[in-house]
């Protein structure tokens, strides 16, 4: 094994998933208020548009598929949401992922042994990415990873709504991650804290490490057959490992 898939909310980010989309709609639906948009016609489409991602079967691209969902949606409500707005409203999620979207951030308890595992693993050698379910925009997972003291350059490999055309729990999601990679499934190990989302890439031949923190299990699945723990007991697993350099 040489190289550690690490998800984002809920793992290497310590934070209450629904305390964050709650959060995060709240202050999108001031922002655009703010902006004179209504967020009771926007809102909504969004989440459409983001199920259209989770169901995105590859053809194009997360972000072309959110885009094109987002535009048809908001047509169908008034005309009033054409190309024009389409461009006003990309200028706005910028701003508002630079600026009101920078609150989320204290709501963040950094953990300490989550930083020491993850320099202790590029210390040693094990190429790292960002395997965080790609519905966001690049400039959204950079802000994110700002608040824990970490930069896009930090990782090998990022995903993002750009440059993905699936989304967990699709297993080729995980597939598209090793081909850029260029490794085999017994060249990783993903560490998540979602039973569904990230511990499905075991059915690839994934190794994979459950983040008890935070653990997110909707389906109450049976998790005795995985790795898993609290940051402290990963840390002590890091260190455990060899080192490849």
């Amino acid at each position: 094994m040489n190289t550690v898939l690490f998800d984002l909310d809920g793992t290497l980010l310590p934070i209450d998933m629904k305390e964050f989309i709650d959060t995060y709609m709240e202050l999108l639906g001031g922002f655009l208020k703010v902006k004179g948009e209504n967020p009771d016609d926007i809102i909504p489409s969004i989440w459409k548009a983001t199920g259209a991602m989770i169901e995105n079967g590859g053809l194009i691209t997360n972000e072309e598929m959110f885009w094109r969902v987002l535009m048809e949606d908001l047509e169908s409500k008034d005309e009033k949401y054409d190309k024009k707005f389409q461009r006003r409203f990309q200028k706005y999620l910028d701003k508002f992922y630079t600026g009101d979207f920078q609150m989320i951030r204290y709501m963040v308890r950094p953990s300490q042994e989550c930083h020491d595992a993850f320099e202790m693993l590029k210390d040693k050698g094990y190429r790292v990415v960002l395997a965080t379910s790609p519905v966001f925009p690049e400039i959204a997972v950079k802000e994110r990873l700002s608040w824990l003291g970490l930069k896009l350059k930090d990782f090998d490999y990022v995903t993002t709504y750009e440059n993905s055309c699936y989304t967990k729990p699709n297993l080729k999601y995980y597939e598209h991650i090793m081909k850029i990679m260029d490794k085999d499934p017994g060249d990783c190990i993903m560490v998540g804290n979602d039973v569904k989302e990230d511990m499905c890439a075991a059915e690839l031949g994934i190794d994979v490490f459950l983040i008890e923190d935070y653990m997110l299990n909707p389906d109450n699945d049976d998790t005795s057959m995985y790795k898993s723990g609290n940051w402290s007991q990963f840390l002590e697993f890091a260190d455990s490992l060899p080192k490849l350099n």
